[in-house]
């Protein structure tokens, strides 16, 4: 008796608490839980303010004083009641503006304040709200520019001062970059550009760079090229040479909009260059960004006619995998990198090595030594390659990893490069370096210069070379079993070519007129891939992207983005120069890749454009072939642009093409009907490009097979082709009227009903559509359609009902007294309208004007399969 008591005060007491609160007014509830002390409530009252607004909106005075409890709760000391604040603010300022125009000071004098005040809060997730909420109301356009002007902006670069906090910092200055594009030029450039070019040398958080790096090229978007060139790019060039690689890879990602906002001139004198080293940088990170992005910055030397940009999309770019070895090449990295821009990474002041960048740090050290050297004037443009070495120090570990490990860099001798500034090559080695068991894994190679003893003294071809032919085959089998290891690779002087074979290599030292050829021909190759469009160098580079060696010290999916990126590139080199893009592309073709060959396919179409027809003929159409015999993967590339492909081609080549649709019925899974409504789609444009009679001998096949499929949607597709087909025939009578038999006999007189029910939706189409004059209409396809009336599946009749009421008696032909049709339609009508099933009842008794054709042919169609 005593718990049931209990219970029942506790009732009594919920009840008078319940009773209470639906006493008090929406304001008096918010004041109630401003103040309480149960952080729930508050949170609550949060969440419901915009509920609280709404309630009080017909009163000006409710809704201010709503807004002035707003600023109270703000104060509140719990930060998640400030997070969901926060989150409200946007909502209640859209409401403000479409609802309460009358209280324009609303939004400025009680809300924005708390969205700028709470960025600088201690709270990591009430900042993060609060920017969040701060960009949404830009995007919103819901903030005044005076009010951007004086309260937001001033904010902002306070809050990326040399003495704010860290995270702050960097929070701000990501929200600046944010917010240029939206606030325009005239503030970019008055307020926010000098601390954006102060941050980009903020020489005590890398963070804030990369955060710089990340969002330059926005940043010279919004302000223009005079200022971009004068302002921006001496910073660029900056953090294209940081101590830390994820600001150079984050450069490398927007280097095609800086590009695009310089001139000509600075694109080719300068930044050509500048690319150069970010594509042998000693990071892997950076050379895999730097050549995702080279083809776009290729297109940046388009005409400004061309439209060679629309060829890129923006691609995820993959993050550096964890791995826990690292750092073991540092050194040797650092210095090979060298001075590719004519100047070094210099430390501008004093750095906490294992707080800014870790071990890739450690050799900037050395980077004084590198300038001064021999070796980095031997550093040339159109020389520059990536390490041959697959050990990467970033590689493996990530950025944040890097930042805790303050390892020295090792001086492994099997890490240093060979050089060709001391007569011998060991004679600086010490004796602990040299080749032992223990610290080598297999015999070394011999330090031999093929190449210069194959051409001689005199540096030229068909001097005698200084080895004998049984000390060469000696040499090469010493090479073969190595010739995929990096370490050869990166030894050019080693062979001529990694792919050069034994014979040939053995047919050069025998001298005389053979090797003068050999050595014609690799001028007449260089030759070949001459150009002025752009930057020799960097063209090279992005031709050296099909090389497999690049995948191994590079991205294993760089032959994907070379293919991705060759229509832009072939845009802007032009067709003039298609010369210099030829074997590449031959060369894609044939990648083991599918993902190469797939991206190949879905642009073939796009790079026929750019060609013209006799070019797309010699060098396209083979490739085409390939791909249509290819996985289908590569071949749904070329289906789903078959059609802008083959009207590109002469009317003889495109008819070869007839022979060969039927092989797109055939799938490697017949359950891929996405790829058979995709033919019936291509098929529907196709028969613009034929005669009739090759429509009628080579594409009804084909089509009706199509109408026949498991799966609906390739079978409501296919009879959209089925009524075109008619169009197309009308002009051809004799056709047409073979055609109409065959439609009737297979359908309308089909075993399966989903076969009548197809005669109907063609019917209706054909109507709909005006694919044929309603005289033919009438003479070929009316009479077996209202045979249908009798047809034992309700779903048919239905049709049929629906076909009479929307389409047919929609035409004044049909409806004319003078028409022998006439009564026969009135009487299928009526025998329809007492049909024992309801559905054909209704749709033979009432308009159902708001339905459509295709909703109707979909509701009433049979199951997927």
């Amino acid at each position: 008796s005593g718990l049931s008591v209990l219970l029942r005060d506790t009732m009594v007491v919920t009840l008078d608490f319940v009773s209470q609160d639906e006493m008090l007014t929406p304001l008096g509830r918010l004041d109630k839980y401003v103040s309480s002390e149960n952080i729930f409530n508050r949170q609550m009252v949060a969440r419901s303010l915009l509920d609280t607004l709404k309630a009080v909106s017909e009163d000006e005075r409710d809704c201010v004083a709503v807004l002035e409890r707003v600023s109270r709760l703000a104060d509140d000391s719990e930060p998640t009641v400030r997070a969901e604040l926060m989150e409200q603010v946007p909502h209640i300022a859209i409401f403000c503006q479409v609802n309460r125009p009358s209280i324009p000071f609303a939004f400025s004098k009680y809300l924005l304040p708390i969205v700028v005040r709470y960025l600088a809060d201690p709270n990591n997730q009430v900042r993060k709200t609060s920017q969040a909420a701060l960009l949404m109301l830009l995007e919103k356009e819901l903030i005044e520019r005076v009010d951007i002007e004086s309260l937001v902006c001033p904010v902002l670069v306070d809050l990326t001062a040399p003495d704010s906090n860290d995270d702050v910092k960097t929070e701000a200055m990501a929200i600046i970059c944010n917010m240029a594009p939206m606030v325009g030029k005239d503030i970019t450039e008055r307020l926010f550009l000098p601390r954006f070019c102060e941050m980009c040398c903020d020489c005590r958080m890398f963070h804030v760079r990369k955060v710089c790096a990340a969002n330059f090229g926005d940043m010279c978007s919004v302000v223009g090229g005079e200022a971009t060139e004068e302002l921006l790019l001496p910073r660029f060039f900056q953090l294209c040479s940081d101590n830390v690689w994820g600001v150079r890879k984050a450069c490398a990602e927007c280097f095609m909009t800086v590009s695009s906002a310089t001139s000509q001139e600075v694109r080719r004198t300068k930044l050509a260059t500048l690319f150069i080293s970010l594509i042998s940088d000693p990071s892997r990170w950076v050379r895999q960004a730097a050549f995702q992005s080279l083809g776009q910055f290729i297109s940046t030397f388009a005409s400004p006619s061309s439209s060679a940009g629309q060829y890129f999309k923006e691609e995820n770019v993959t993050s550096p995998e964890q791995d826990s070895s690292s750092q073991n090449r540092l050194c040797h990295q650092e210095n090979s990198r060298g001075d590719v821009l004519g100047f070094c990474r210099t430390q501008d002041c004093s750095v906490d090595v294992g707080e800014e960048g870790g071990g890739e740090q450690a050799a900037e050290e050395l980077a004084s030594d590198c300038c001064d050297s021999d070796a980095s004037s031997k550093c040339l443009i159109g020389e520059a390659q990536p390490p041959y070495d697959l050990l990467d120090p970033d590689m493996g570990p990530s950025e944040e990893q890097l930042l805790s490990s303050r390892d020295p860099p090792t001086n492994d001798a099997s890490t240093v490069e060979p050089t060709e500034q001391s007569d011998s090559p060991r004679q600086n080695i010490p004796e602990q370096e040299l080749y032992n068991s223990f610290h080598y894994w297999r015999t070394p190679i011999p330090e031999i210069d093929l190449d210069m003893e194959l051409l001689g003294p005199s540096g030229r071809c068909g001097a005698t070379p200084a080895l004998g032919r049984k000390q060469l085959e000696e040499l090469i089998e010493n090479l073969e079993p190595h010739i995929d290891d990096p370490d050869v690779k990166g030894r050019p002087s080693l062979l001529h070519s990694r792919r050069a074979s034994r014979e040939a290599t053995l047919h050069i030292s025998h001298g005389g007129d053979s090797e003068l050829s050999d050595c014609s021909s690799l001028e007449e190759e260089k030759k070949s891939k001459q150009q002025d469009v752009v930057p020799q160098a960097l063209l090279d580079q992005y031709l050296s992207m099909t090389d497999p060696s690049r995948a191994q010290t590079v991205d294993m999916e760089i032959a994907k983005h070379c293919a991705y990126s060759l229509p832009g590139v072939a845009l802007t080199l032009g067709r003039q120069n298609w010369h210099c893009l030829r074997d590449t592309y031959e060369t894609l073709a044939a990648d083991m890749q599918w993902k190469v060959r797939r991206t190949l396919a879905f642009s073939i179409h796009e790079l026929a454009l750019i060609l013209g027809d006799q070019l797309t003929a010699a060098d396209l159409v083979p490739i085409f072939n390939s791909f249509m015999k290819d996985l289908d993967e590569v071949r749904i590339g070329v289906l789903k642009h078959l059609y802008d492909f083959l009207k590109l081609l002469h009317q003889e080549t495109r008819r070869k093409y007839l022979y060969q649709l039927q092989e797109f019925l055939v799938t490697d899974n017949s359950r891929n009907w996405r790829f058979r409504s995709e033919l019936a789609e291509q098929l529907v444009l196709l028969l613009e490009l034929y005669s009739g009679q090759d429509v009628y001998d080579y594409l009804r096949p084909v089509a009706f097979k199509l109408c026949t499929d498991k799966v609906s949607s390739v079978r409501w597709t296919s009879y959209r082709l089925l009524s075109e087909m008619i169009r197309k025939l009308s002009t051809c009578p004799a056709l047409l009227v073979d055609f109409l038999v065959e439609l009737v006999d297979k359908f309308c007189h089909c075993p399966k009903w989903s076969g009548r029910q197809a005669f109907a939706f063609v019917c209706q189409l054909v109507i709909e559509d005006v694919c044929l004059s309603l005289e033919h209409f009438s003479e070929h396809l009316l009479a077996p359609l209202l045979q249908l009336a009798s047809d034992p599946v309700p779903n048919v009749r239905a049709l049929l009902a629906k076909t009479i009421r929307q389409s047919l008696l929609e035409r004044e032909y049909f409806l004319h007294s003078a028409n022998s049709h006439q009564e026969a339609l009135e009487q299928t009508l009526v025998a329809l309208q007492m049909d024992l099933d309801k559905d054909v009842k209704y749709f033979a008794s009432v308009h159902p004007g708001s339905t459509r054709i295709n909703e109707d042919a979909m509701s009433t169609t049979s199951s997927t399969y």
